[in-house]
């Protein structure tokens, strides 16, 4: 399949992207590297260096996609609460333009990148694609905006959609990995601690109702990921638009995650207790049992130290 990918310059779009030509397919990344880095882009794929509202109708037009991977997006979730606006801009009203010219082109598929944080505060766990969709930031209710517009094209012009709803993406694959220029994910900054990049972790609470008092988290490994948009791709159907979460089904806490990266690069890591974050649930944890059925998915990396391990290969690689 000849395919457009937005944001394959960043972490889970540059996998994905890898991913796809190694399979075969043909690439097109689209980036404007504000976020993304140009060397994250996997040879044999074409890049183009450019907004992608910018380009999208022209790059689409001839007809010839096969579909759209749509990667790119604002994902920061403290920003979003100081400033929505550039998230209900760059999330939404962009995907909103990318969607027109995906439906003027006739591209027939398209597989959004969506994320856990269209649920909010769990009810009850783990979480199932049915649960109560209540974002407590921008980001995430963004997203969800974005699925209710999926959702009507596909129904209004036949697109065969599919948004997958990330949970704790993480670990590395082919060079490529987690490297924001503003870091917010768990295991990066534990590794940092390990690097000496960082002086210790902070740990947001230890009197969670949890066996060691901090956190849950499901950890999905980064190659996991990428395997279940190109089940996506090929599954899709028209005139239909299709939720997935995808997730390991286990939760790590924050003290088994920091457990883990002393194991893996047998560095002893500061951490320090802190008050809780307000907003933090305990526990986080996806029923992927829907993609599992449907899209014939499973996670092939489902350790901790497993999913640690890629990630501090590739930390090293980069200190």
């Amino acid at each position: 399949m000849k395919l457009l990918v937005t944001g394959g310059a960043g972490y889970v779009g540059s996998v994905c992207a890898a991913v796809l030509v190694e399979q075969g397919h043909e690439v097109v990344v689209v980036d404007d590297l504000s976020t993304g880095n140009a060397d994250a882009v996997p040879a044999g794929a074409q890049f183009v260096q450019a907004d992608m509202v910018a380009v999208a109708s022209d790059l689409l037009g001839d007809g010839s996609f096969d579909g759209v991977l749509h990667f790119a997006a604002k994902s920061l979730v403290g920003e979003s609460v100081e400033a929505p606006e550039r998230y209900w801009n760059g999330n939404v009203i962009k995907t909103l333009q990318l969607l027109e010219a995906i439906r003027l082109a006739g591209v027939p598929r398209l597989v959004f990148s969506s994320t856990a944080a269209t649920y909010g505060e769990p009810e009850s766990v783990p979480i199932t694609e049915d649960a109560p969709t209540k974002p407590t930031n921008a980001y995430g209710a963004t997203k969800l905006a974005i699925d209710h517009a999926i959702t009507s094209y596909a129904t209004a012009h036949g697109l065969a959609a599919t948004s997958l709803r990330y949970f704790n993406v993480a670990g590395a694959y082919a060079g490529l990995g987690e490297r924001h220029a503003t870091e917010t994910h768990l295991i990066p900054l534990v590794l940092q601690v390990a690097t000496g990049q960082r002086p210790e972790i902070l740990v947001f609470g230890n009197d969670w109702p949890t066996p060691d008092g901090t956190c849950l988290r499901d950890y999905i490994h980064v190659r996991d990921l990428a395997d279940a948009h190109l089940l996506a791709l090929q599954t899709a159907q028209p005139g239909e638009h299709r939720i997935y979460n995808l997730g390991n089904g286990t939760g790590f806490s924050v003290r088994e995650v920091i457990a883990s990266c002393e194991r893996v690069s047998g560095i002893s890591i500061a951490a320090r207790d802190v008050e809780r974050r307000a907003g933090d649930p305990a526990v986080l944890i996806a029923s992927s049992e829907k993609a599992i059925t449907e899209l014939g998915w499973k996670p092939q990396h489902t350790t901790i130290d497993e999913i640690v391990g890629d990630a501090w290969e590739f930390t090293r690689s980069r200190s």
